[in-house]
């Protein structure tokens, strides 16, 4: 889901000391919860890490500086999760990008929900309309190539600000370029909502690219499942830069941060069952503004979670 480092923007890990990763330790009711609760008053940003990503985050200044921004790390990789147990001794959870992308849509999103995505083709975006009816999903690609020009990086910033607030801006162009619009939608201080560089997360949602079966999922062979239906494309991805991974991986600092304390339920009073489920307020955000009159607005069975608190 995302491309190694731009030529020229590489720096071993060797130069610098280890590097180190910080993950969070949620796994996805968890997330969810979290996500269901961040609300529109604030931004931050969410990124799934893979296998790909790890390897650029040894060899990429620009990598490290965009997930040490990054609010929540959520491990997406099921083989980077079993070398991390057998050579750090530390058990992280797993929560594919795409996973956490289906079940915010499928679980968490209503359907008046204000909700961005950028990248994507207008057709998988009125696709995601009609299935989850969704009313105010505000859509923009950016051209190819974007990132290397200032006008339309500005211009896919200013739509994701004038959209504000939002609850989820579903940031769907690809690393690094995913992650630098996100990172620069928090330094410009003008966005609302919660961020996700998922990469290509809404394909798979949307048909455009297949999933591998549920037993190679959970048996971390998606990746030869994605190799064998695309090999052209992925060959040098997996078969020449994957294997970089098993050099660094021993050689890293993992830092496992624990999700906060959860707040214990007030106990029933005396002769009464325990408390019931509390039932949120609904997300409250001004009705989307029609094209071209968009301001900056600064202000398991699964679980259904579409409320937010503030």
């Amino acid at each position: 889901m995302s491309e190694s480092a731009r030529p020229g923007d590489t720096h071993m890990a060797q130069d610098r000391g280890p590097v180190v990763h910080e993950i969070d330790a949620y796994d996805l009711p968890g997330f969810l919860e979290v996500a269901a609760a961040y609300g529109a008053e604030r931004y931050g940003y969410v990124v799934t890490p893979n296998v790909d990503n790890f390897i650029s985050l040894h060899e990429s200044a620009l990598f490290r500086d965009l997930y040490a921004q990054a609010d929540y790390v959520l491990l997406d990789s099921r083989v980077a999760a079993l070398f991390f147990r057998m050579l750090h001794g530390k058990r992280i959870p797993v929560i594919p990008g795409s996973d956490l992308t289906a079940a915010l849509f499928e679980r968490v999103i209503a359907p008046d929900d204000r909700i961005v995505l950028i990248g994507c083709n207008e057709r998988q975006a009125e696709l995601l309309r009609r299935r989850f009816g969704l009313r105010q999903l505000l859509h923009h690609n950016p051209p190819m190539g974007f990132i290397h020009d200032p006008a339309a990086v500005e211009a896919c910033l200013q739509f994701i600000e004038a959209a504000s607030p939002f609850r989820f801006c579903f940031v769907a162009i690809g690393n690094p370029q995913g992650l630098m619009v996100a990172q620069q939608a928090a330094a410009r201080g003008r966005a609302r909502g919660l961020g996700l560089a998922i990469g290509a997360s809404v394909d798979f949602l949307t048909g455009k690219q297949q999933r591998a079966p549920l037993w190679m999922q959970h048996a971390g062979l998606e990746w030869l499942f994605r190799l064998l239906r695309d090999p052209r494309r992925l060959a040098w991805r997996y078969l020449v830069r994957g294997p970089k991974f098993f050099a660094y991986v021993g050689a890293c600092k993992l830092v496992l941060r624990p999700p906060p304390a959860r707040a214990a339920a007030p106990a029933a009073p005396a002769g009464q069952g325990s408390v019931g489920p509390v039932t949120l307020g609904p997300v409250t955000v001004p009705s989307v503004a029609r094209p071209g009159e968009l301001t900056h607005a600064r202000a398991a069975g699964p679980t259904t979670i579409r409320s937010a608190s503030r």
